[in-house]
């Protein structure tokens, strides 16, 4: 197998660590991790209310940046990740007899931070779209709104694929909340704004301007740790200023609609050169999708085949031949060399060395399609699939479901 990472750009995800600002963190003069009185417990019962939807609204270029910026910024917010503290940093603590890591225990410090948008208020329930690797770890959640004042926050649900999360707030003092455009509706050249909390709080509701530099980038995404995840996404690409940060937080039109939640940058290419003016953002319309199923559901729901695949072109010709035993006409594909056993392929009938062509009326040119294919579809829903076994096409179908998919073959 060819090793290409030395080409690999390095892209990585927007969340400010603590640690980068050198120490604690203090909101409005006030240290968040004492008691802070809050008094707005976080609304108990159904998450009915919290879904949302896109609008048709075209963009008026004639709106400018500013009018933009004041109709959006209320709604949005720093997302503040809290863990309990591991150790004491108090030197006097064994001289004086205190047990204060039984103390320190029950500590809350800030572990990184983010921004988030408001983006529905249904009764005293307010519910806010931000990353998912922005609350990833949390012990606890605070949110930090634009007048300063802290609230107690809840996990809704969260996605690490698509690296979404919602969460909810007491809304009883929520004036401001954000609407959705579509970003189906967006162009290149378009300018794009940015609002959050770059390098922290201390810098919130900072805007950021540039253009949409492309509609669907594809990117492969990449975890905190630096590692790519095998998943891939379908990216808004601007050159609006993104920074450790702004993660979760809103890139807009000038109409001052949510297009897109800013999630990741460029920071360098695969040789270690400094790359500037290359963000992501998903776009509005695949976020609102995942996020009224996190509302609804706590969780998405995803079918899976049960089997590990690699690309049809990272086997040798001899090899495609003498084991897969294909015909020199199919050059493009995914082959499958572990099934998963009584999982759903296996149940389903695939076998090692079948080499898939097509799914869901899509043709394969890479393993990461069949995930992002398996990803647009709903469970229960039965699509087409063809795969060369033993040099002989078939084409059959499989029924997605949760826990299981059926392969019925055709021919």
């Amino acid at each position: 197998m060819k090793n290409n990472n030395h080409l690999m750009p390095k892209v990585v995800i927007a969340a400010l660590v603590a640690g980068l600002l050198g120490g604690g963190i203090t909101y409005g003069g006030i240290n968040m991790f004492q008691n802070s009185g809050l008094d707005t417990a976080v609304p108990t019962g159904s998450n009915d209310g919290g879904t949302t939807g896109t609008s048709n609204i075209k963009v008026n270029v004639q709106n400018q940046s500013e009018k933009a910026y004041k109709a959006v910024k209320d709604s949005v917010v720093s997302v503040i990740n809290l863990k309990q503290s591991q150790s004491s940093n108090d030197p006097f603590a064994s001289i004086f007899g205190e047990n204060q890591s039984s103390k320190d225990s029950n500590k809350l410090e800030a572990n990184s931070e983010g921004s988030g948008v408001i983006y529905k208020k249904s009764g005293n329930a307010a519910y806010i779209v931000t990353n998912n690797h922005v609350v990833a770890g949390a012990s606890a959640l605070q949110i930090l709104l634009s007048n300063g004042k802290q609230l107690e926050a809840k996990l809704v649900g969260r996605d690490s694929v698509t690296d979404l999360a919602v969460l909810k707030i007491n809304g009883s003092q929520i004036k401001d909340i954000a609407s959705f455009g579509n970003s189906d509706n967006i162009n290149v050249g378009e300018t794009s704004l940015a609002i959050g909390s770059p390098l922290g709080s201390a810098y919130a509701s900072s805007l950021t301007q540039g253009i949409i530099s492309a509609k669907k980038r594809e990117v492969q995404l990449t975890g905190s740790n630096g590692q790519q995840t095998g998943n891939t996404a379908s990216v808004i690409q601007t050159d609006t200023a993104i920074n450790p940060g702004n993660s979760g937080g809103p890139l807009i039109n000038l109409a001052g609609q949510v297009i897109g939640i800013n999630s990741m940058k460029l920071a360098s290419d695969g040789q270690g050169t400094s790359v500037e003016g290359i963000g992501f953002a998903i776009p509005s319309n695949e976020v609102t999708r995942i996020i009224n199923e996190l509302v609804k559901n706590g969780k998405i729901e995803r079918p899976a085949l049960g089997i590990r695949y690699i690309n049809l072109s990272n086997i040798a010709v001899s090899q495609q031949k003498s084991v897969l035993k294909l015909p020199s006409s199919v050059e493009n594909g995914v082959v499958v060399f572990d099934v998963t056993k009584n999982g759903p392929a296996a149940n389903a009938g695939l076998k090692k060395y079948d080499v898939i062509t097509e799914l869901a009326g899509k043709k394969i040119s890479s393993q990461d399609q069949i995930r992002s294919i398996l990803y647009e579809q709903k469970m229960g829903s039965t699509v087409p699939v063809q795969f060369y076994r033993g040099g002989h096409v078939h084409n059959g179908s499989i029924k997605l479901s949760e826990n299981s998919s059926q392969l019925k073959i055709n021919d």
